[in-house]
């Protein structure tokens, strides 16, 4: 079984109980994250869609992709029950390789979506790839402590994560996003070091 069938598996299994651990995330980060969005918009990981009643009235429409079945058994009961003055469609797709055209959207969102991507990179050059020139990736991550010895805890510890979740701790997110030609327009720091809102030109 290659890593990504090992992740969806996971996520799979934990997808009734992750809005729980998901409670991680402040809703005021959310907020402050979400209310920039503009325009038609991809959420990429959109999970169970903890997110979906965040998003401000003014956006045009909403596309949220994860590659997790279970998952998005839970989204899609949300948009069922909620009532949202915008499109919302829901897709199983793996954002390493998504199914859009180039240039596609205005918006793209993550939220701690990159800890959990086999590669990464991959998946940050598809975001770059699927953003329209001119437009704007938003990102709430957790990432490895700039702290060292916070840093080498979640070293020790990152097997352990992975292999009950399928979620890396100690990920340089900020480093693979340099990697991939993104330009990071905003890097704020939410809790130390580990968690940031993100604000990512795709450089195009």
């Amino acid at each position: 079984m290659n890593r990504n069938e090992k992740i969806k598996r996971r996520y799979n299994r934990i997808s009734r109980i992750y809005e729980v651990m998901d409670k991680m995330i402040k809703a005021e980060w959310r907020l402050n994250l979400l209310s920039n969005v503009s325009g038609d918009v991809l959420e990429v990981g959109i999970g169970t869609g903890t997110n979906l009643h965040f998003y401000p009235n003014h956006t045009k429409s909403l596309t949220g992709v994860d590659f997790s079945k279970g998952m998005l058994k839970q989204a899609r009961q949300k948009v069922t029950k909620g009532r949202y003055p915008f499109p919302i469609e829901l897709i199983e797709a793996d954002i390493q390789k998504m199914p859009f055209p180039d240039n596609t959207f205005d918006t793209v969102v993550s939220t701690c979506v990159f800890c959990s991507v086999p590669d990464p990179l991959s998946g940050l050059e598809e975001l770059k790839r699927v953003c329209k020139p001119g437009g704007q990736i938003l990102m709430l991550e957790h990432m490895r402590s700039e702290q060292k010895w916070v840093g080498m805890v979640m070293d020790v510890l990152n097997p352990l994560t992975v292999k009950l979740w399928g979620a890396n701790i100690n990920r340089e997110t900020i480093h693979t996003i340099e990697r991939s030609g993104l330009k990071i327009e905003k890097n704020k720091n939410l809790r130390g070091t580990i968690f940031r809102e993100l604000s990512v030109s795709p450089n195009k």
